[in-house]
């Protein structure tokens, strides 16, 4: 199982849904750096569930524990080790589909590859992970920030209500509402949709938009380790991501090559471009305009209705799943899609700062 991401900078991860904790090991951040501790909490928080209507109910402080690493407010440049206790496990929800295949779930495959699975909310398949992944994504974005880099990121489509114009959206507000949409009348119709198709049963995609400013030209590593390529691998590890788009991304095919190219202008004495089809990344390298994303998320698979399906006796069965989930996920997923961002950001930093 790959548990690593990153290269210098490296986040090893542990645990499971329905385990007594989650955590990790952050190994390569810089030394010396001073840490804001309460920073990486409040990221957390606004991942963590229960926090309103449009979650699910699951109760977790996702109270984070630093165990190494950081002495006195500033990384000592060892491992960054930590630890998030689970508080709120209600494992006999999910004793009902031990024997049972959830649609779209990770149940069957997860088995047939390791010979056994944790079907206590998904074990080490669930999004309660990602919480590992916050802290890191955290501890990353302030260094970043050092740096003058900045990732915004917003919800921007919820099933069919879908924002057409997001290349100048102002995602410095998203976390006013509980649906996290930098517009917000666009917000309110989302969020009731959400509770439509939750008190249906149902659930439903939608999509996050993000926009990265303030990153210097030249990162990414042609020709396997493009700066896009390593972002998209990042993201597409969220759960129920399902497409990543840079720049016009699916538009571009059915564009000319004269209406999508990116026109070398001169301004405030630097090359820039006129415009950023491109989304900020030529050739698998930064270009220095802003990097623009779009992330699409499929329906929660868990769903209350009823549904056909096998068991391990490969009989079929009818499936009507209990426990406490999301009816959409994009809400909770703006903060892990920032982290996620930040993650690989940081990596890419530090290899051009290792070049010299």
């Amino acid at each position: 199982m790959s548990n690593t991401l990153g290269k210098l900078y490296r986040l090893t991860t542990y645990g499971e849904s329905h385990g007594p904790e989650i955590g990790g090991i952050i190994d390569g951040f810089p030394s010396n750096f001073e840490l804001d501790l309460e920073s990486v909490q409040q990221a957390l928080d606004r991942r963590r569930p229960g926090q309103s209507s449009l979650t699910t109910d699951r109760q977790e402080s996702d109270r984070v524990e630093f165990l190494s690493g950081i002495f006195e407010g500033r990384s000592t440049g060892s491992p960054i080790a930590f630890r998030i206790p689970n508080k709120d496990q209600r494992s006999a929800d999910y004793s009902a589909m031990k024997d049972v295949y959830r649609p779209s779930h990770a149940d069957y495959v997860y088995e047939q590859k390791y010979g056994n699975r944790d079907h206590r909310g998904g074990g080490r398949a669930s999004a309660r992970e990602t919480a590992n992944w916050v802290v890191a994504g955290a501890i990353a974005s302030q260094y970043l920030k050092n740096e003058g880099v900045r990732i915004g990121a917003g919800v921007t489509g919820v099933g069919e209500l879908i924002l057409s114009q997001t290349e100048n959206l102002d995602y410095s507000k998203v976390y006013e509402n509980d649906l996290r949409c930098p517009d917000a009348a666009a917000a309110e119709a989302m969020s009731l949709l959400i509770q439509e198709v939750k008190n249906e049963g149902d659930s439903l995609g939608g999509r996050i938009s993000s926009k990265i400013t303030g990153l210097p030209v030249g990162l990414g590593e042609p020709i396997f380790d493009k700066l896009h390529a390593r972002l998209a691998q990042a993201l597409f590890s969220i759960n129920a991501v399902k497409a990543v788009e840079f720049g016009s991304g699916v538009e571009a095919s059915k564009m000319r090559g004269s209406a999508h190219n990116d026109a070398f202008v001169k301004r405030d004495g630097k090359v820039r471009t006129s415009t950023n089809q491109s989304g900020g990344i030529q050739g698998g390298i930064s270009n220095g305009e802003d990097i623009l994303i779009h992330i699409h998320f499929k329906p929660v698979a868990t769903i209350a209705q009823k549904q056909s399906t096998l068991n391990q006796a490969g009989e079929e069965v009818e499936l009507e799943a209990k426990g406490r989930h999301d009816a959409c996920v994009v809400p909770r997923a703006v903060p892990i899609v920032e982290a996620m961002i930040a993650n690989v950001l940081l990596d890419f930093v530090l290899e051009q700062k290792a070049r010299g």
